[in-house]
C-alpha cells in the first residue's frame, strides 16, 4: 500500500521518465521500488529507519537504499537527474533537505516537493531557497500537493554545523553541551520529565545500559557524567537524532554506542539498566502501541537484578502494561504532567 504522497508521485512519473532519480526522506513504503517503472535508476535515502527496513529488500542493482542523514560518502559527489523529497513531518528540516537536494543534482536538475495538504507543504515556496527556481504546484490529489523546482545555481557546501544548535545545559547531574540539529525535538532547556528522571536516577547503575529514544542524548550524557565506567548504548529510529547524540557525546568528551534500532528489532542480548524518556509519537499521531511495545520487550531484555526506569505523560496508559510484564508497578514520583516508573528485578 503506497502513503498517498507516493500515490501522488506515482500519477506524476512521466517526470521521472529514463531519468537517474534521487529520493529524500521517503515513507514507509515502496514507491522507489515502483518508481523504476519510469526512471532508470533509483537511489533512495530513508531519515527514518524503519522505513529504511519496509524499502531495503527490494534493493538491487538499480535500486539503492540507505539509511542515515546524508548519502555515504562514495556517494558525496553524486549527481542526479531529479531528486525527490517527501515533505518532513518536523517542517525546519525541510531546509535542511532542500539544501541536501541541491549538492547532488546538476544546474537545470528537477526537484519534485510532495506533502499532504495539513502537513506545511502549503509553505513550500517561502522555505525553498535562492538557488531554486520558485516552486509550481503541478498537481493537488490524493490530498496531497506535488510542487516542481528546477535548480538555477550551484548552492553552496553543506556544513552539518550550519543546521546544528549548540546550547548549554544544566541538569540534576551536571553542567551538559547539547548538540541539536534540524528537526530533532528541544527546548534549549531540560524539559520537565528528563528532569524527574534524572533526580531520581537509582545509585547502584552498572555495566550495560540502554537509552532507548535517545535523541539528542541528553540522558546518555548525564549518566556519564555521573559515571563514566558505563556502557551505554543509545538506539533512535530517527538519523537527525542519532547524529545529533554522537555530537552531543563528542562535545562532552564521552563516549558510547550509536545505532539505528527499530523498536529492540536491532538489539542483541539484555541490559543491567534500561533508563528512557521513551517516545509515543509515531509522526504526527500519537498511539499506546510504540508504549505497549516498549514495556513488552523491555521485559525480554532485562538481566537478572537489572534496573527499568522511564518518565511518561500522566495519561499515557502504561500502568496496566507495566503489570502486565514485570508483575507490578512502581510508581517512584511523578509531578503534574509525568510519572516516573521504576522496576528493579
Amino acid at each position: 500500500m503506497l502513503t498517498n504522497p507516493s500515490q501522488a508521485l506515482i500519477r506524476n512519473s512521466e517526470l521521472f521518465q529514463q531519468q537517474k532519480v534521487l529520493i529524500l526522506n521517503y515513507e514507509a513504503d515502496t514507491f522507489a521500488s515502483q518508481c523504476l517503472e519510469s526512471a532508470s535508476h533509483v537511489t533512495a535515502l530513508a531519515f527514518d529507519f524503519n522505513h529504511h527496513q519496509t524499502l531495503s529488500p527490494y534493493a538491487s542493482n538499480t535500486l539503492e537504499c540507505y539509511f542515515g542523514h546524508q548519502l555515504p560518502n562514495n556517494l558525496a559527489n553524486e549527481k542526479y537527474d531529479s531528486v525527490i523529497i517527501y515533505f518532513p513531518k518536523a517542517k525546519p528540516l525541510m531546509g535542511y533537505l532542500l539544501h541536501l537536494a541541491a549538492q547532488h543534482m546538476a544546474i537545470g536538475g528537477l526537484l519534485v516537493v510532495v506533502g499532504e495538504n495539513k502537513g506545511g507543504v502549503k509553505s513550500i515556496a517561502k522555505l525553498t531557497p535562492a538557488y531554486f527556481s520558485a516552486p509550481i504546484k503541478q498537481d493537488n490529489a490524493r490530498h496531497c500537493l506535488l510542487y516542481t523546482s528546477y535548480l538555477t545555481q550551484a548552492a553552496p557546501a553543506l556544513l552539518l554545523s550550519d543546521w546544528l544548535s549548540q546550547y548549554t545545559l544544566d541538569t540534576p547531574l551536571g553542567q551538559l553541551q547539547i548538540c541539536n540539529l534540524v528537526g530533532v525535538f528541544s527546548e534549549k532547556r531540560l524539559d520537565q520529565g528528563t528532569e524527574l528522571l534524572l533526580s531520581h536516577l537509582p545509585d547502584n547503575l552498572n555495566g550495560r545500559v540502554l537509552d532507548f529514544g535517545c535523541g539528542a542524548g541528553v540522558i546518555s550524557a548525564a549518566l556519564l557524567k555521573s559515571n563514566p565506567q558505563l556502557n551505554i548504548e543509545c538506539i533512535d529510529i530517527n538519523a537527525m537524532a542519532l547524529a545529533s547524540c554522537q555530537l552531543t557525546l563528542a562535545a562532552n568528551n564521552m563516549q558510547a554506542k550509536v545505532y539505528p534500532s527499530d523498536g529492540f528489532n536491532q538489539i542483541t542480548g539484555q541490559f543491567n539498566a534500561i533508563i528512557s524518556n521513551p517516545p509515543f509519537h509515531d509522526g504526527l499521531t500519537s498511539t499506546t502501541d510504540i508504549a505497549t511495545q516498549f514495556v513488552k520487550y523491555s521485559a525480554l531484555s532485562l538481566a537478572p537484578k537489572g534496573v527499568w526506569q522511564i518518565v511518561a505523560n500522566r495519561h499515557l496508559p502504561y500502568s496496566d502494561t507495566i503489570a502486565a510484564h514485570f508483575g507490578k508497578v512502581n510508581v517512584q514520583a511523578e509531578n503534574n504532567r509525568y510519572k516516573l516508573y521504576l522496576h528493579q528485578t
